[in-house]
């Protein structure tokens, strides 16, 4: 049996391969290639369906519960203020840069490793189900979402993000309202006592006083942020309305429909509308045997402000992961090498005391 020492090297050895392609959401095939070599290189059987690779363990049993390992390979475009090469990937002072190397890449070949690891045992308590998952950045419609009717049922999920090996037992959801404030459209030397934008202060100001009644020990309260605001066409014209984008991290006392009945009752908008209501927040009882076993190996809980594709599981799920969730996205990105090491050395001695 290969050892945990041979396992991490060719994991890191694969994160810097897939750092050094190119695979912004939706463009993923080449990683999806790469991933496929893991797999043939260990002698695992696997499925791809569009860019997500997906395995189950050797002595998959129908009349065991089963575990998802998932994590993803798609990553969001650069920002501006890279120094170094996004596309390069290099140690220095025992950080592995490069885009994608934090989020998620550290957590996907960690995870790689693990399953791996655990992949022919005989005898386990759970079924294990890896999916190398496509458009988690881009909440698009071939991601996780499209794979769960295809692979087999899930009672439980580690996602794999940047999480610094501490247990996030709960994550907060998402619903992206587009709101409308209407008004009198007229020419701009006029008087006019219903100017949409100046109708926009009282809205504004109601969002930023407006209070959800439930909070939530994991998660706090819901926030609620305005994030855009698009409004007039030329400078003599006063606009008929003024288009709102309202950003609502939704925590785990409130349904997402909930949120929107609630909006959608008692906002001054003229209109509110969700864009989807499917991202929802999701947790783990703090009694289920993964939460316990890791609160033993000494690892913290909290909860999550950053959305993943633990929002389209309905099952219970973990958030765990090496890498720092505050250098996601950042310019210069990278994760620590010694991170993914002990990454795979918690995940295995995890599972060790849950499934074998």
């Amino acid at each position: 049996m290969i050892s945990i020492e041979k396992l991490t090297e060719k994991a890191i050895s694969l994160l810097k391969n897939l750092i050094e392609t190119q695979s912004f959401s939706s463009e993923e095939d080449q990683t999806a290639t790469l991933i496929e070599n893991w797999f043939k290189e260990f002698e695992i059987p696997f499925k791809r369906t569009k860019n997500n690779v997906w395995a189950t363990n050797k002595y998959f049993d129908d009349n065991k519960p089963t575990l998802l390992l998932n994590s993803h390979h798609d990553t969001v475009k650069p920002n501006s203020a890279y120094t170094n090469d996004p596309f390069k990937a290099f140690v220095k002072d025992g950080k592995l840069f490069g885009l994608g190397a934090n989020d998620a890449g550290g957590c996907l070949v960690s995870l790689m490793a693990t399953f791996t690891k655990f992949y022919a045992l005989e005898n386990l308590k759970y079924n294990l189900v890896i999916v190398a998952s496509a458009e988690e950045e881009s909440s698009g419609p071939n991601g996780l979402n499209s794979m769960l009717p295809i692979i087999p049922h899930i009672d439980v999920a580690i996602v794999g993000e940047p999480t610094l090996m501490n247990l996030a037992v709960a994550e907060k959801g998402l619903v992206v309202f587009d709101a409308v404030v209407k008004g009198t459209p007229s020419h701009a030397a006029h008087p006019n006592n219903d100017n949409s934008i100046y109708n926009t202060i009282e809205v504004l100001q109601w969002f930023k006083d407006f209070k959800f009644e439930k909070s939530s020990e994991a998660l706090g309260d819901v926030k609620m942020t305005v994030t855009q605001i698009n409004a007039g066409k030329q400078h003599n014209v006063v606009p008929a309305h003024v288009d709102l984008v309202v950003d609502v991290r939704v925590n785990d006392a409130y349904s997402n429909q909930e949120i929107a009945d609630i909006l959608q009752n008692q906002s001054p908008c003229t209109e509110i509308k969700p864009r989807s209501l499917r991202l929802n927040s999701s947790s783990i009882s703090l009694n289920h045997e993964l939460v316990k076993a890791g609160i033993a190996m000494g690892r913290e809980t909290y909860g999550s402000p950053t959305l993943s594709d633990q929002s389209v599981l309905s099952c219970q799920s973990l958030k765990l992961g090496p890498g720092d969730s505050t250098r996601s996205h950042s310019a210069n990105e990278f994760i620590y090498v010694a991170e993914i090491e002990e990454g795979i050395q918690i995940y295995i001695e995890l599972l060790n005391n849950v499934i074998v």
